[in-house]
């Protein structure tokens, strides 16, 4: 539940963005990094973290520890064969890894462009790659396709590739599809195998456009979601599209120094009803679901402020959810002199009304959220999410969400043969 004990200051909100990352470490042994999943998904083991106090179970009993009636909400994505790869005539081998669509932008478009598209990609082996263009022959159903590279302009560490192909009724999926490679996490130092095409998807994942799962919705199967749906738990979907941002790590000493990356976002109008008629609240599956049903409220802000925002002006930067605190009280409090916050109901009758004005029926945005300890969530009431990597912006997201006690969660883990990061076993907090 949110927590609004007391107003926050300014100096309280300057207080998150000096958080020391070194604070957030923990020693993870390369043995305890779970480097495939389980044969059967949904026997992972399921830590319960309840009011403070820890619990273990299998990931099957989930919705024993769920209150009927409640709202689960899942992230759809589906994760894209992101990583191509061309060989120079020198011998050279050149990564081109698909990073965010640039021509066209949008994510439904681009799947469907035929001949050419343009994306904003890193490039591996950069220095083998001065100039010209690069090219591969591709088989698609049964007949060879020529697939070249140009490159770009460089956009900090990425570069804009322009791609073409000569092959007018082959898509942009179907290229993906037959020459691109799963981009699994680094983290897991193998090469994809074909066995990942499956087990690295949500079981449930439709839209393409991620470089990586939302990673706590791997656990859930047919089996456990009939499961829900029987305990009276009310599903929901949204989507937004993890980018290669999420493995970035922490460099900076304080927070203040890390730009988080941008991620794009899709909500429909029946999510945003069925949040209002759940209170404002949800249970999110995983850390991505929770960076999108928070962004809703601080969408809802802008257009309180601005009802006529462009898709551009609600984007959430990074550090908005502080300074609105900062600037405000908490709705219902003693007055201080400063305005009322938006209630979350007000936040998302603010973006039905926006949709209505559009005739759209569904939101498109970004967001670049940061959520670290000091954040005060307002949708999300309880959450499914694995274990995640030290000195991470996961990690920051989940001490702010058990309001700091991160380290009794997760010496539970390292002390019970808890499975770690992406394929790992899963948790539900409650805080």
């Amino acid at each position: 539940m949110p927590n609004f004990a007391h107003p926050k200051t300014k100096d309280e909100m300057e207080d998150t963005k000096h958080i020391q990352i070194k604070d957030f470490n923990y020693e993870l042994p390369d043995g305890r990094i779970a480097k495939f999943p389980l044969t059967e998904r949904d026997r992972s083991k399921l830590l319960v973290y309840r009011h403070g106090e820890v619990s273990e179970d299998i990931f099957t009993s989930l919705p024993d520890y769920l209150p009927q009636g409640a709202l689960m909400v899942f992230n759809n994505t589906k994760v894209i064969q992101a990583r191509l790869h061309f060989r120079k005539e020198t011998g050279a081998l050149i990564e081109v890894f698909c990073l965010e669509p640039l021509l066209p932008h949008d994510y439904a478009l681009m799947f469907q462009q035929t001949g050419r598209c343009s994306w904003l990609c890193l490039v591996g082996n950069l220095k083998k790659w001065k100039s010209g263009t690069l090219s591969r022959q591709v088989d698609i159903g049964g007949r060879t396709v020529t697939l070249t590279a140009t490159r770009g302009e460089n956009r900090g560490t990425s570069h804009r590739i322009d791609f073409e192909w000569d092959a007018a009724d082959v898509t942009w999926a179907d290229m993906l599809e037959a020459v691109g490679e799963l981009p699994i996490p680094p983290y897991l130092n193998r090469e994809t195998q074909e066995s990942d095409k499956t087990t690295y998807q949500t079981v449930y994942s439709k839209i393409k456009g991620s470089v990586a799962a939302p990673t706590a919705g791997l656990h859930f199967t047919e089996r456990v979601l009939a499961d829900l749906d029987a305990h009276g738990i009310d599903r929901e979907e949204v989507t937004l599209h993890v980018g290669a941002g999420t493995f970035k790590p922490v460099k900076s000493e304080e927070i203040a120094g890390h730009e988080m990356h941008t991620e794009y976002i899709c909500v429909h109008r029946s999510t945003i009803e069925k949040l209002l008629a759940h209170d404002g609240g949800c249970i999110a599956v995983g850390t991505t679901s929770v960076r999108t049903l928070e962004s809703l409220y601080y969408i809802g802000v802008t257009l309180g402020r601005n009802p006529d925002a462009s898709e551009e002006e609600l984007h959430v930067p990074q550090w908005m959810p502080y300074d609105y605190a900062a600037q405000t009280r908490p709705a219902g409090s003693a007055d201080d002199g400063r305005p009322e916050a938006l209630t979350v109901r007000q936040a998302l009758e603010n973006i039905l009304a926006y949709l209505d004005r559009h005739g759209l029926p569904a939101l498109h945005t970004s967001t670049q959220i940061i959520i670290a300890p000091g954040y005060e969530y307002h949708i999300v009431r309880m959450m499914v999410t694995n274990f995640h990597q030290p000195q991470s912006t996961l990690l920051l997201l989940v001490s702010a969400f058990v309001h700091g006690d991160w380290r009794t969660i997760y010496d539970y883990a390292l002390a019970h043969g808890f499975r770690f990061l992406s394929y790992g076993d899963s948790s539900l907090l409650i805080p």
